[in-house]
């Protein structure tokens, strides 16, 4: 099997981008006064996460500058930042109304867990992270580079970290095109199946194979990477050992996505919400030193579909 580059603005260096306004979006006086307001619309009609709606959370203003953001999300880089979202001035609940509420302009909200789990609320849980069965969100140490099994995941910022937490993201598609040009032995490998974990118990269902990276019709690669998980699924009864095909691609992927070249940064602040496109883009985080409670590191997590 002869893999090729991929081309497009979804393969990007971090010096390309870093400084590139593209994927930066400020939200100004009125666009923050438009949230609030179908924020208390929204609560107060008393809608459920599947009623909120771009009908149903209307942002005559904010709406066409959110299809812009679509666009770069689905059809440019892939990722984007909306910057100056007004959570201070918010409830807990009205929070949530607003990610889904501007997450909604995106593409529709997809459920993260075996029920109608329409968000999640990532804080520091106390939770160890070397257990099998614990969420990435549930702790405070490193996350390694990984896509979340949706089209988009988003991040909103309602208090960052006292030091830490940093959001890095790699291009997966640059990631891609580097493997073919050095190693095209180990980019065949990350077309054949792999054993992953979804961490929903010990019996057989919660394991099962997928590629690491699929081809779509349109030419794109999409990237389905987890090392975290890949390792863990290694307890299932069913599961073989890593070849050592797979051990030095991931050893190899570790690599890429460290390395200076492919890594851009965000330091999320309050009102920041981040978007990516988990077919071209993975993320990862630092290891984060939280405040005191009740003042601790606390984002809120949204899937969307954009089918």
């Amino acid at each position: 099997m002869a893999i090729a580059q991929v081309l497009g603005p979804g393969q990007w260096l971090a010096a390309e981008i870093r400084d590139s306004h593209t994927w930066r979006v400020a939200l100004n006086e009125e666009h923050r006064h438009e949230v609030l307001g179908a924020v208390r619309a929204a609560e107060t009609a008393g809608l459920a996460p599947q009623e909120i709606t771009p009908d149903g959370f209307p942002l005559p203003r904010l709406g066409p500058l959110l299809r812009r953001v679509r666009e770069e999300i689905v059809d440019g880089h892939g990722f984007a930042l909306l910057q100056g979202v007004p959570v201070g001035q918010m409830s807990e609940r009205q929070r949530e109304i607003a990610g889904l509420g501007l997450g909604c302009h995106i593409g529709p909200i997809v459920s993260q867990g075996p029920g109608p789990v329409p968000l999640v609320h990532v804080r520091d849980t106390g939770a160890d992270p070397s257990q099998p069965r614990t969420r990435s969100y549930q702790h405070n140490g490193p996350l390694g580079y990984h896509s979340d099994p949706t089209d988009v995941v988003a991040l909103l910022c309602v208090r960052p970290a006292k030091s830490g937490g940093l959001s890095v993201i790699v291009s997966s598609a640059a990631v891609h095109n580097e493997v073919v040009r050095t190693r095209p032995d180990l980019a065949e490998v990350l077309y054949q199946p792999w054993w992953h974990d979804r961490r929903t118990g010990d019996g057989p269902d919660s394991f099962y194979t997928k590629p690491l990276c699929t081809l779509g019709q349109d030419g794109r690669v999409s990237f389905s990477y987890g090392p975290d998980y890949l390792r863990s699924a290694q307890r299932g009864a069913c599961v073989p050992p890593f070849t050592p095909a797979q051990r030095e691609a991931m050893d190899l992927l570790d690599r890429l996505t460290n390395d200076p070249r492919f890594v851009l940064t965000m330091d999320l602040r309050e009102g920041d919400m981040q978007f990516l496109n988990n077919h071209v883009v993975l993320h990862g985080r630092t290891a984060y030193e939280d405040h005191p409670k009740p003042e601790r590191r606390h984002l809120i997590r949204l899937w969307f579909t954009t089918g």
